[in-house]
């Protein structure tokens, strides 16, 4: 199955070898890697990638190729683990009368059930039929398809029969190639990585191999170059909105500050609620206590900062539009004005909001935001962040 990725690599100009696929595949036979998808993705670059240019190609083509494998990893691999589809073919249906239906046990509740099938997984060796232990089809037992079990795992059936089953796995989950799907920290960081300039600059502390192997070939004698540190030079600005209505998102949320956070040395962030107005913040627990002028800000970062915010954009138009408009004190401009000003300043901005893009016209508040933004509102899946991160590189 890893020949595809292998020839994806390749058409991406990433050099890799027969020898480092082969690699790989004893690091896999060899059990470093098992249903992991973090430890299979270091196991893959480590094997595969010689030369750190190239991280950031390998990164695209893994993220594609492996897209949607990230829910199905960690300590649940192996309740997702894909079964031969020999196991599951429909080849008889099992009926029972009500009374036989009655004799029928389940096994006592969801752990078991789980602890069961692992096992039963590690066990099983090939396609089984009509029976009532082991994974299959048209049997009694709590594992497969077309039978009957008073508290089971539903696994390869098309559609609901007898509405028992305690758990629905069906593989066709696992194909989920929407870019609507959980994004994940490293997926974030992939799409985020297009906001990258690379420089050299502060004190020479890195060993400079190609400059010591060629200063110690000219000069005869083992002569160290040091030079200074590659770094992203982009300087990143976000503003997180912490409404109420937040709380819906606040794990996709936290992946993306996650990922800012290790992506991008000049990052600066701030907290508001529901839209800016005079005043941020960088401590929920101490905003009343800590808040900063807005136009502080401004005056403290320059207009080559990026700037992104993060929310769903609703609330009551009022408090976009009207003086004293917001929900927690006085304002005494309105929040058009305060993202006016802000925009002004920093001219490369974007909103990055979590809700998904076909409730936007149900919000007017969105529409408002989205106008103030000159269309630069983009859902925060996938796609959204990367179109995002275009419009910031323009």
């Amino acid at each position: 199955m890893f020949l595809p990725f292998f020839l994806e690599l390749k058409a991406a100009k990433v050099p890799v070898s027969l020898r480092e696929y082969l690699t790989l595949i004893e690091g896999l036979e060899a059990g470093l890697a098992r249903y992991d998808i973090e430890g299979f993705y270091y196991l893959a670059r480590a094997a595969l990638v010689k030369d750190e240019r190239h991280i950031d190609r390998f990164d695209q083509v893994f993220s594609h190729y492996f897209r949607g494998v990230e829910a199905i990893a960690g300590e649940s691999a192996l309740d997702a683990r894909a079964l031969p589809e020999e196991w599951l073919r429909r080849m008889a249906e099992k009926h029972l009368t009500p009374e036989e239906k009655k004799l029928i046990e389940s096994l006592g509740g969801f752990d078991k059930l789980m602890e069961t099938l692992k096992q039963r997984l590690e066990e099983q060796k090939g396609r089984h039929q009509g029976g009532s232990k082991w994974i299959g089809t048209a049997g009694t037992s709590p594992f497969g398809a077309y039978g009957y079990n008073p508290e089971g795992v539903r696994i390869g059936q098309n559609e609901s029969r007898h509405r028992r089953a305690v758990k629905i796995w069906d593989k066709r989950e696992f194909r989920n190639l929407d870019d609507t799907v959980e994004l994940g920290t490293r997926n974030i960081k992939v799409a985020l990585r297009r906001l990258r300039r690379w420089v050299r600059e502060g004190a020479a502390e890195e060993f400079d191999l190609a400059g010591t192997i060629q200063s110690t070939a000219e000069h005869g004698w083992l002569d160290v170059k040091t030079r200074p540190e590659r770094r992203n030079a982009v300087k990143l600005l976000m503003f997180f909105d912490i409404g109420g209505s937040m709380d819906d998102h606040i794990k996709v949320v936290e992946e993306l500050f996650s990922a800012a956070r290790s992506e991008f040395r000049h990052m600066e962030y701030f907290y508001f609620h529901n839209c800016l107005y005079e005043g941020v913040w960088r401590d929920n627990r101490r905003r009343r206590q800590e808040l900063l002028p807005t136009i502080d800000v401004l005056r403290t970062y320059g207009s080559d900062y990026r700037v992104i915010f993060v929310g769903d954009a609703a609330m009551s138009p009022y408090e976009i539009v009207a003086a004293g408009g917001s929900v927690e004190h006085w304002n005494e401009e309105p929040g058009q004005v305060w993202l006016t000003r802000l925009l002004d300043h920093f001219p490369k901005a974007a909103w990055l909001n979590p809700t998904p893009e076909a409730y936007w016209p149900h919000t007017h508040s969105t529409g408002l935001i989205r106008q103030l933004f000159g269309d630069r509102m983009f859902p925060m899946t996938l796609t959204g962040l990367e179109a995002a991160t275009r419009q910031l590189t323009r």
